[in-house]
C-alpha cells in the first residue's frame, strides 16, 4: 500500500475511534425493575430517542428480578443492559406515596456508571418528542432537572400542599414568614442531567444509611442531597402532565420536548381515559404520540444505528457521520455555547 494511502487510512480510522469515544462518553440511562409492563415504556423511550436522531445510546439499569426475555427485548431495541444490585433505605414506618417507590433507591447505582462522563436519566414512563442532546453540553458540576409541582393530592402530606403554595406560581400563595424560609427548589427526579462519579456514589450510599425515608423516597433524597448544586431547566424538558391542568400558563405545549406520563391513568400502555383528567384532548394527543412511536416498525433497532456503531468499528468499518445538528444549533458562530435558560426561582 502506498504511504499516502496508508496514512489516510490510519487517519480515517483514528477519526472513527475518536468519534466512537465521543459518542460513548455520554449516554441516556433508564431504570427497570421486576417483570411488569414497564418494559414497554423503556422500549418506547429507546424508539423515541431513535426517532429524534439522538447521537447517544440508551443504557438500562436492570435489577436481578428483570426476566431474561425482557433483557433480550431491550437488547433487540439497541439498549445497553446493565444489571445492578438493589439499594434499600433504612427501615422505618414511612408510608410511601406509592408502594413501589421503595425500590427506586436502586437508581442511585447509576452514579457508578463512570465509563460515561455525563448522562441524562429518564424514567421508563417518559417519551422524547424532540432531540435534547444539547443538554449534555450544559456546564459540569451541577445537577439539572425540571421543578416539580406541589398541587396534586399525592403531596397532601406536605406543608406546601396544605397552604396552597407551589413553586410553579409562588406569587399566588406566598410562603408565610412565620413558617421560616421557603423550601428549597424541588425537582422531579424522573429526568435529570448528571455526572457519574464513584466519590459521589460513595457519598450517596453513606447518606442513604443515615437519612430516614420520606414519602417520595429517592426523589426526596436526591433533592436533599443535591440541593446546593441543583439548577432548574424549563418544564419542556420534563412535562409532568399535572402541569397541564394546574399551571397551563407555564407550559408552551407546542415546544414540549419530553413528556412524563406520571399522572394517574396516563401510562400509554395502560391508558383507558377513565381516570380524572385523562379525557382531556391534550392528554389523548400525548398518548397517541407515544403509541405512534411505539408501533412504528421503522424505528426498531438496526445495526447501522448509533447504538450499533461499536460493532461496525470493531469490524473495521468507518463510522457513519452522526447527525450533530441539534448540538451545533446550541453553539454560536463564535463557538460559544448558548446554555439552556433556567426559569426564575422567584
Amino acid at each position: 500500500m502506498a504511504p499516502d494511502l496508508a496514512i489516510s487510512g490510519m487517519m480515517k480510522r483514528a477519526v472513527g475511534m475518536a468519534k466512537q469515544a465521543s459518542l460513548h462518553s455520554r449516554a441516556y440511562v433508564s431504570f427497570l425493575a421486576g417483570n411488569g409492563d414497564y418494559v414497554k415504556g423503556v422500549v418506547g423511550l429507546a424508539k423515541g430517542l431513535r426517532k429524534v436522531k439522538s447521537a447517544y445510546p440508551l443504557v438500562v439499569a436492570v435489577l436481578p428480578d428483570v426476566p431474561e426475555e425482557h433483557r433480550k427485548l431491550l437488547a433487540s431495541q439497541g439498549c445497553i443492559v446493565r444489571e445492578i444490585e438493589p439499594v434499600y433505605p433504612p427501615q422505618n414506618h414511612t408510608h410511601f406515596a406509592m408502594a413501589y417507590y421503595v425500590i427506586n433507591y436502586s437508581k442511585l447505582r447509576i452514579w457508578e456508571f463512570v465509563e460515561y462522563s455525563k448522562m441524562i436519566y429518564m424514567d421508563g414512563d417518559i417519551q422524547v418528542l424532540e432531540n435534547v442532546d444539547h443538554l449534555f453540553d450544559l456546564p459540569n458540576g451541577y445537577l439539572y432537572a425540571v421543578m416539580d409541582c406541589f398541587c396534586e393530592k399525592t403531596w397532601s402530606h406536605t406543608p406546601q400542599y396544605k397552604i396552597g403554595y407551589c413553586q410553579q406560581c409562588p406569587e399566588k400563595v406566598r410562603w408565610p414568614a412565620e413558617m421560616g424560609p421557603p423550601p428549597s427548589l424541588y425537582f422531579n427526579a424522573g429526568m435529570f442531567v448528571f455526572e457519574p462519579s464513584l466519590s459521589t456514589y460513595d457519598d450517596l450510599m453513606n447518606a442513604v444509611k443515615t437519612t430516614p425515608p420520606t414519602p417520595f423516597a429517592e426523589q426526596d433524597f436526591l433533592n436533599m442531597f443535591f440541593k446546593d448544586i441543583y439548577k432548574p431547566i424549563p418544564p419542556i424538558y420534563n412535562l409532568v402532565l399535572a402541569m397541564l391542568w394546574h399551571h397551563p400558563e407555564n407550559i408552551e405545549i407546542e415546544k414540549v420536548k419530553v413528556v412524563h406520563y406520571c399522572a394517574a391513568g396516563s401510562k400509554p400502555w395502560r391508558y383507558t381515559g377513565k381516570e380524572p383528567n385523562m379525557d382531556r384532548k391534550d392528554i389523548k394527543e400525548f398518548v397517541k404520540k407515544w403509541w405512534d412511536i411505539y408501533n412504528d416498525k421503522s424505528l426498531d433497532y438496526k445495526s447501522s444505528s448509533v447504538a450499533g456503531a461499536a460493532e461496525a468499528e470493531a469490524e473495521g468499518e468507518l463510522l457513519e457521520p452522526v447527525d450533530m445538528q441539534p448540538l451545533l444549533a446550541a453553539l454560536s458562530e463564535a463557538g460559544v455555547v448558548h446554555y439552556i435558560t433556567a426559569p426564575s426561582a422567584a
